[in-house]
């Protein structure tokens, strides 16, 4: 009965959506690294740590007042709480249950209660093994009034620190990619500090001005000589004691710079983590931008534009120039493959990115950074550039929503424009924001005026316009020339005056905005007054 119970109760926690949504919550309270949430509880938690072990210093001197203890048992409460709660969210136990119960199922054999069970405590015993686990319960310790002696544990609170403060992980970090190095370096400190010891206890134990009368006087000597601080309270007092003050002292400066070196070369290959870390958590205040992989000569005119408009980006390329350059220019820029997972996910391809410009000189790249984004995020918007014509098509099943081909757009601008250098001039200055005209688009509705009419019909000029192209997925245009694929639609560059247009096109048209509001509005009204003409 009891193990029916049990199974219902695990069943029913997986399908309820508020514990879902409850530990969802406190997992980006206390672990998710990119959540809001978890940067104010992590500076709120260091304020309360601080304030504890201040108190607590407080007291070892001064009688505890009634609104002490009181302020002492809520800071207590909210460390057992937060342990309890990192427990409850480390694993989840009603998996475990479901799984046990349903692999007796299909081999059909009982289902084994204890065995769950086993699996259960052994994945909080992992949890309470943990180190920062250890430290939450030691930090704990010294508020147990009736033992005294635990107070030392103080110091665990300040380790607490640890946890929440970026640079201390940072520096743990660094210590922890040097284990091996910094492991032997340990080793071979200790058998000095023991070679040390006995020696100069061996000289200097019978010497009656001597300070070494104890193993214990000779370590202490050892390490304070070997640390290089050289306090004096203890100094050899025979020949052969100072010969090993002077051995201890070449070796301490070769055993220091060792590990000097070690910690150097350490936080170096940490330091374009860390420039990553704190670019990409620049873009956390931002809920929409835009991710551009490669900074050639397309990646920079996109970014000075998209920086002219105040939009947020971030750029991600391979090579050190070009970050640097990107850099100098005040940009958010990364050096890294965009094309690896981790990469991406860190950039916040989940986190707020609309869309990725992958723009690199390189095809191949691109083509696997296209596979890699729309791996990773199946709704984001992916345009990338292709230089050759026979990889258009590979960009678009490897998941683009627009493949450009910047090559090919120049040269029908100079095939088109080469007698009409005012029309050049024009468009150029369009591109490059050099004049009030823009570049809008005007959709051709089914039954509006513009629905089955030429081109030559049109009054743009009327209106000062200048129709830079037709965009359209309607096979009957596959007869004209200058087409230019989009995905599933085509680009018809400056279409002849016996083009017909037919709903669902797409107008490109150059002028002022004012202008080109004003054509889309007499285009709408025209369309309503038909619908309600008899």
């Amino acid at each position: 009965m009891l193990s029916k119970l049990i199974v219902y109760a695990a069943y029913f926690l997986k399908s309820a959506e508020g514990y879902r949504r409850s530990k969802q919550f406190f997992y980006q309270l206390l672990e998710e690294p990119h959540s809001p949430r978890k940067r104010r509880f992590d500076s709120i938690m260091i304020g309360l740590i601080v304030l504890s072990v201040i108190f607590l210093l407080y007291r070892i001197e001064h009688q505890a007042s009634t609104m002490g203890g009181y302020f002492e048992q809520a800071i207590l409460a909210v460390f057992i709480t937060e342990y309890l709660l990192r427990g409850w969210i480390y694993s989840d136990s009603y998996k475990i249950i479901i799984e046990e119960y349903e692999k007796a199922l299909y081999l059909n054999l009982p289902f084994n209660l204890p065995a769950a069970g086993k699996r259960i405590l052994a994945k909080e015993l992992e949890y309470m093994s943990s180190a920062f686990a250890v430290i939450d319960i030691l930090a704990i310790l010294p508020s147990y009034r009736p033992l005294d002696i635990l107070r030392i544990f103080i110091v665990f609170r300040l380790f607490k620190l640890f946890r929440y403060s970026d640079s201390a992980k940072l520096f743990a970090n660094v210590l922890a990619s040097r284990r091996y190095e910094l492991t032997t370096l340990l080793i071979f400190s200790g058998f000095l500090l023991f070679i040390a010891s006995v020696a100069i206890y061996m000289f200097e134990y019978q010497v009656a001005s001597g300070s070494i009368k104890t193993m214990f006087d000779a370590f202490y000597w050892s390490v304070v000589t070997l640390a290089t601080v050289g306090y004096g309270d203890i100094t050899p007092q025979t020949t052969g004691g100072r010969w090993v003050a002077v051995f201890l002292i070449l070796t301490s400066i070769g055993v220091l710079s060792f590990f000097t070196s070690i910690l150097i070369a350490a936080f170096a290959e940490k330091m374009l983590s860390l420039r990553e870390s704190r670019a990409y958590a620049e873009l956390d205040r931002y809920q929409n931008f835009i991710i551009i992989c490669g900074f050639g000569r397309v990646g920079q005119e996109i970014a000075r534009h998209l920086h002219r408009e105040q939009q947020p980006f971030i750029i991600i390329d391979r090579k050190e120039v070009n970050v640097v350059q990107a850099k100098n220019l005040g940009y958010l820029a990364v050096q890294n493959d965009a094309s690896k997972n981790e990469v991406l996910l860190n950039a916040g391809i989940n986190r707020g990115a609309t869309a990725i410009l992958c723009i690199t000189g390189d095809d191949v790249v691109n083509v696997y950074i296209t596979l890699t984004g729309r791996h990773l995020n199946k709704n984001v918007r992916i345009i990338s550039r292709a230089n050759r014509h026979e990889n258009v098509n590979k960009l678009y099943q490897a998941g683009a929503d627009n493949v450009i081909r910047p090559f090919e757009v120049a040269g029908l601008l100079a095939a088109e424009f080469v007698g009409q250098p005012v029309a050049f001039e024009a468009i150029s200055g369009i591109l490059q924001n050099q004049t009030e005209i823009t570049m809008e688009t005007v959709l051709v509705t089914e039954n509006s005026p513009l629905d089955n009419r030429r081109i030559g019909q049109l009054d743009l000029k009327q209106n000062k316009l200048t129709l830079l192209g037709v965009i359209s997925d309607n096979p009957i245009h596959f007869k004209h020339k200058n087409k230019y694929q989009v995905k599933q639609q085509h680009f018809y560059f400056n279409p002849e005056e016996k083009f017909i247009l037919r709903h669902g096109d797409l107008l490109v048209l150059l002028g002022r905005k004012y202008g080109i509001d004003h054509f889309r509005d007499q285009v709408e009204q025209r369309r309503l007054w038909n619908r309600t003409s008899p």
